[in-house]
């Protein structure tokens, strides 16, 4: 039985709901039977759990002292998984949770206080040397942030190179203890959490053994490349070589700090992309008014410099006020 342990100081990072997801997406997958563990206090993902009309995920009600003989008996039950909603502070008893598993998922928004408050649980991870991947989550589409965070996030850790943006169907398929994969499985949101969980699976795989043929199946039509598993007839040198090929993907896709530069413009175009008439200088000098074309703001120099008190700048310019 594998164990994925969720993670994060901060909270409202989306643990809970991220559980859930990834809970009933590895049941779909075929990775199951799953065990879903709540140590949180506030037992949001109890609460889920039991609005929920399906069997599957299984909810096993387990203290944390007793988290070891718990985890024992799910193993002998037959569980292939088991994911474990953590609170957010960080305290001896996530300590003691992170020492159990086989994959520490710390999901992070794209926000200062996120970053600084992923430092604590990354000393955990490294204190009890368990593999860690960050998950970039409720981002902004298109926003240069996220990529910025995750540039930081790399310097601690992998990135998943699957990113979850920020929609209300996340959180509004969770009121009835379903998720979105369920209540809108053709959305961008279940797409998502699918995309992740192949990625997630295909880590484990690597780390601990063989993969299903109907896994294997779905991350090929997910188009997730899989990794070779640790302990394979393959040498360590492809294995290493296959890892940097989907970091180096993950990177050109999610990490580049600026978007591509703009093509530029020659003397014989006339119309730009964003739709109003584009003129180069020689053009704008022969405008008989001195104006710019229509559409186009008017811009204003700035002279630097001291100028002569009696001399008034000239037409087009603005005195520069010391």
């Amino acid at each position: 039985m594998q164990i994925i342990v969720l993670a994060s100081q901060k909270g409202g990072s989306g643990k809970t709901t991220l559980s859930g997801h990834l809970a009933v997406e590895a049941e779909k997958m075929g990775a199951g039977p799953v065990a879903l563990i709540d140590t949180d206090p506030q037992a949001s993902l109890s609460h889920w759990w039991n609005a929920r009309g399906a069997s599957a995920p299984a909810f096993a009600r387990i203290a944390i002292d007793e988290l070891e003989e718990g985890l024992d008996h799910l193993r002998q039950s037959g569980f292939r998984l088991a994911i474990i909603d953590t609170p957010p502070a960080i305290t001896h008893s996530i300590s003691r949770v992170v020492s159990f598993a086989d994959l520490v998922v710390i999901p992070a928004r794209p926000s200062p206080h996120d970053l600084r408050a992923v430092g604590a649980t990354i000393d955990i991870a490294e204190a009890h040397r368990k593999p860690l991947i960050f998950v970039m989550n409720a981002a902004t589409v298109r926003a240069r942030i996220t990529g910025e965070a995750a540039v930081a996030l790399s310097q601690h850790g992998t990135v998943a190179p699957i990113t979850l943006h920020h929609r209300v169907d996340y959180a509004a398929s969770m009121v009835d203890g379903r998720t979105i994969g369920e209540v809108d499985p053709k959305s961008k949101s279940a797409q998502e959490i699918s995309e992740l969980w192949a990625y997630i699976a295909n880590r484990l795989v690597r780390m601990n053994g063989a993969m299903d043929v109907e896994q294997k199946a779905r991350a090929a039509e997910l188009g997730v490349r899989p990794l070779s598993p640790l302990g394979s007839s393959a040498p360590e040198a492809e294995v290493e070589e296959e890892e940097s090929v989907l970091v180096t993907v993950a990177e050109e896709r999610y990490f580049s700090p600026t978007p591509p530069p703009m093509p530029q413009a020659t003397a014989t175009e006339s119309v730009s992309p964003i739709g109003f008439e584009r003129r180069n200088g020689e053009e704008r000098r022969k405008n008989p008014e001195g104006r710019p074309p229509a559409g186009m703001p008017e811009r204003r120099m700035t002279v630097f410099g001291r100028r002569n008190a009696d001399r008034a700048p000239q037409p087009g310019f603005v005195e520069k006020r010391r």
